[in-house]
């Protein structure tokens, strides 16, 4: 059964500033703490140490649609000023997300995010981020409170976007979904995810700044960055564990992914604001997961595994470590080899390393090159491993 935390603190993001374990700090206030039907919620552990929502506890009920008002050009908006109660907007969604509940075994750690149920046997759009690096995956449904394993069906490291599959799952309700094409500066919204990690929805209010933005996202552990676009900017407190849930509109339906912070995981960007992938690009690319089309972008299936976590250097991706007993551990290959190529693909940095990767599965055996510290060039043949998911 889930229990009730009680009333946390509230704060006032407008005055947060970026911290540097998070992809991006916050730009309004969250607040308030959702609980969901007695058996809906259930803890997970908490993994990222951030204070989270406010001192208002909200009971399900029926949603209520509420319009943001007329926003003209001559009509300026204030977007330091959080909009009007959005509680039932972020109640009907409550029971179509999951808290996602992830084992790091080669960083020794654990994560915490969200995700959006799409159907009802357990199909789930959550960001990549969330279970990149993942060994194990555990999804509590807030809908039924049933826990269940998680499988990743594929991914799209280039947009931050993973579908999983809830293992035995069936009659699960679905999230609400709009039509991100319809939002607009200034518009009213509600992110709603599992701030902090703690396993309780948090609702954080707020407006519309901008459309169509681009970020950075890069990742410690493989030295790789890609660059997101087309996101929505809210002025929304979005925190790490909100990641993959949804950002809502005053109607109560889903129109964005939630994209934020976890250990790891950084953002470069400026303004303190949080960002959202719009749910119509999510769904495009998630349909293309479910019917198993791999592409340049799109990963189906298990992940290949080398075993190296790497930075960029000029004229490759420099080993920083290698996982004991992996293929390239099997190589001989240690810290400061540059790796140069893979088969006939070049490498030119840590970034490209990972997206070559993507093109390959367990199983799969390759050439792989490196520049010893000498400068010694060598190549060998080695059969990749299953990784961490991403």
């Amino acid at each position: 059964m889930g229990r009730n935390r009680g009333a946390l603190p509230m704060r006032d993001a407008m005055n947060v500033q970026p911290q540097s374990s998070d992809r991006f700090a916050a730009g309004s206030t969250r607040s308030r703490t959702i609980r969901a039907a007695a058996a809906a919620v259930v803890a997970l552990a908490a993994t990222l140490g951030l204070v989270a929502c406010g001192p208002n506890t909200l009971v399900p009920g029926n949603p209520v649609a509420q319009s943001p008002g007329g926003v003209t050009q001559s009509q300026p908006i204030d977007f330091t000023t959080p909009p009007a109660d959005l509680d039932s907007a972020a109640q009907a969604v409550v029971p179509g997300i999951v808290d996602v509940d992830t084992e790091l075994g080669l960083q020794n750690g654990e994560g915490a995010g969200t995700g959006i149920v799409l159907s009802s046997d357990g199909i789930v759009l959550t960001n990549n981020h969330v279970v990149e690096g993942a060994t194990k995956i555990s999804v509590t449904d807030l809908g039924n409170g049933q826990s269940y394993d998680a499988t990743v069906l594929g991914f799209d490291r280039s947009e931050d976007m993973a579908v999983i599959k809830l293992s035995g799952a069936s009659g699960l309700q679905t999230a609400p979904l709009g039509d991100s094409d319809k939002v607009a500066v200034g518009d009213a919204v509600v992110g709603v995810g599992n701030a902090g990690g703690r396993g309780t929805p948090t609702a954080a209010t707020g407006r519309v700044t901008n459309l169509n933005r681009a970020i950075t996202a890069s990742d410690d552990a493989t030295g790789s960055a890609e660059q997101l676009t087309g996101l929505i900017q809210v002025a929304a407190n979005i925190e790490p564990g909100d990641s993959g849930g949804p950002l809502v509109n005053s109607a109560g339906q889903v129109i964005g992914m939630d994209t934020a912070a976890s250990k790891g995981f950084r953002f470069s960007t400026s303004g303190g604001q949080g960002f959202a992938i719009p749910i119509n690009k999510a769904l495009t690319v998630a349909k293309q997961i479910q019917a198993g089309q791999s592409s340049d972008r799109v990963h189906i299936g298990d992940t290949a595994f080398i075993g190296v976590s790497v930075t960029s250097v000029t004229g490759g991706a420099q080993i920083r470590g290698v996982v004991q007993g992996g293929p390239a551990d099997q190589l001989g290959l240690e810290a400061r080899d540059v790796i140069t190529a893979v088969d006939d693909h070049s490498v030119t940095s840590a970034t490209d390393l990972t997206s070559t990767m993507d093109q390959h599965h367990p199983g799969d055996n390759i050439t792989l090159k490196w520049t010893d510290p000498t400068g010694q060039s060598q190549s060998a043949k080695v059969q990749l491993a299953k990784g961490p998911v991403g």
